[in-house]
């Protein structure tokens, strides 16, 4: 398992860099928001990775966040969904979005992303939820979010959504205290602490 590349970035592409360690240049399939997102060529990067293994190939998939790997991960673990529909999504949705839209049902969010239609958005909400509450147990269903209640409760739906994400409690309640100003809207607190724990 590959879990991260650091290296010169020698090509770029509309969905692939190419990163040179090692005297070894790795051809990395990646999303839109990578090549967005990443410096010109000639620089040094870190790239998190995912090695996705066929008979017939190897490919390696590539991030410029643990946050977008992780939702990766989790995406290719729903029935139907390969990498490059999970690439897809990567490409279209920010993970909190994503945290967002399956724990609110949001089917228009999802549904953005090239490839997916309504009941591919239907079969993600479903069974990521599901995933989430065996991961996470009880704890997990009383943070379980529905963004329209009060304000009060942003501070545990904000934990909550960084749980789900693959962060602990206690990272996740860190994160959000550090942070936490009960005039910003939920969308901004859970970014704000993803990019806290980021730095």
């Amino acid at each position: 398992m590959i879990s991260y590349i650091k290296g010169v970035l020698q090509a770029k592409g509309n969905d692939f860099i190419i990163v040179e360690t090692g005297g070894i240049g790795y051809n990395i399939t990646v999303p839109i928001t990578v090549c967005e997102n990443i410096p010109e060529t000639g620089s040094e990067v870190n790239i998190h990775t995912y090695l996705h293994v066929r008979e017939d190939s190897w490919t390696l998939y590539g991030f410029l966040s643990e946050e977008e790997l992780k939702m990766f991960k989790k995406l290719i673990t729903v029935s139907g969904i390969g990498p490059k529909v999970a690439i897809s999504l990567v490409s279209s949705v920010s993970p909190s979005h994503f945290v967002l839209a399956v724990l609110t049902d949001d089917i228009d969010c999802l549904t953005q992303a090239p490839g997916i239609g309504k009941k591919t958005a239907l079969r993600i909400i479903f069974e990521l939820k599901d995933k989430f509450k065996k991961e996470q147990g009880k704890e997990i269903e009383i943070l379980s979010l529905n963004i329209e209640q009060k304000a009060e409760n942003k501070f545990n739906d904000a934990v909550g959504a960084l749980m789900m994400l693959g962060y602990s409690n206690q990272e996740s309640n860190k994160a959000v205290s550090g942070i936490y100003d009960s005039e910003k809207d939920l969308e901004t607190i859970i970014r704000d602490a993803l990019k806290g724990m980021a730095d």
